[in-house]
């Protein structure tokens, strides 16, 4: 865990050598004045298709739903509910082989140019037309660094996650660490350039399943496009996610192509 502490301070670090002559958000637009109820909602839809001869899987499609319940000026409550499917062609097109829910709640406090946040995190997976009789879950304890720079015309926004794992059901992690970095450069009012990186790790009880730490992420870069009522992002890029699979703890790694809709 010390390896991924080290990793998180450097980008933290990064991140903010970048800023020193960058403004940082959130900005006075984006903080209220006084506290205000339900005060940012965004919903957004994904759907991507993988590459490879696995007929398991073939697409990846999200759900999210992520507001803010509270913004008491200092910081904000937030709830996020996730609903990943992941469809393959074993028995049939479009076979919903996996289903996986995130849910998390977070309360945070902005401090200078940085949001930080503890946050509650529920993951579990199922499977969908096949038997399983092991139920596959976690929940997690995460301390998250939020920062949003503007670099002139371009905007960076970077995302931190590390925490333990303190409830678990088949699964053999222990602990957690993300980074997650997009750089966004505009090409006109409506139009701009988009490159995102996530990197993920995993501690895990090596007496479990006679496996170490575990490395995953993924890459993508598209297109944004800003519309009257919601922004749409076409992209394409590379993954390599961990226990793709529920039971099997077995890494894959795919092409993917697609295009994510949301209202911000």
């Amino acid at each position: 865990m010390r390896q991924a502490v080290r990793a998180l301070a450097a980008a933290a670090f990064l991140v903010a050598v970048s800023a020193v002559s960058a403004r940082a958000q959130p900005g006075p637009a984006d903080v209220p004045s006084s506290p205000q109820f339900l005060s940012r909602f965004d919903f957004q839809m994904l759907g991507a298709a993988l590459s490879g001869e696995d007929p398991r899987f073939s697409w990846d499609t999200h759900w999210v739903a992520d507001f803010d319940v509270v913004d008491y000026v200092h910081g904000r409550f937030t709830f996020i509910a996730d609903y990943q499917a992941i469809l393959g062609e074993e028995f049939r097109p479009f076979d919903p082989y996996q289903s996986i829910y995130y849910l998390s709640a977070s309360a945070s406090y902005r401090h200078a140019s940085n949001e930080w946040a503890l946050v509650f995190q529920h993951v579990s997976r199922h499977l969908g037309d096949r038997p399983k009789r092991d139920p596959v879950a976690m929940n997690a304890w995460i301390v998250r660094l939020l920062k949003h720079i503007d670099r002139g015309s371009d905007t960076i926004d970077f995302k931190g996650d590390i925490g333990p794992v303190v409830a678990r059901a088949w699964i053999d992690y222990t602990w957690l660490g993300t980074v997650d970095v997009t750089v966004r450069h505009p090409l006109r009012p409506s139009m701009a350039l988009y490159g995102r990186g996530i990197g993920q790790t995993y501690g895990v009880d090596e007496e479990v399943a006679g496996r170490g730490q575990q490395w995953g992420g993924r890459f993508e870069t598209g297109v944004r496009l800003r519309g009257a009522g919601g922004v749409m992002e076409l992209f394409a890029g590379v993954e390599r996610m961990i226990d793709a699979d529920p039971l099997d703890r077995i890494t894959r790694q795919w092409a993917l192509a697609g295009f994510r809709l949301t209202g911000m």
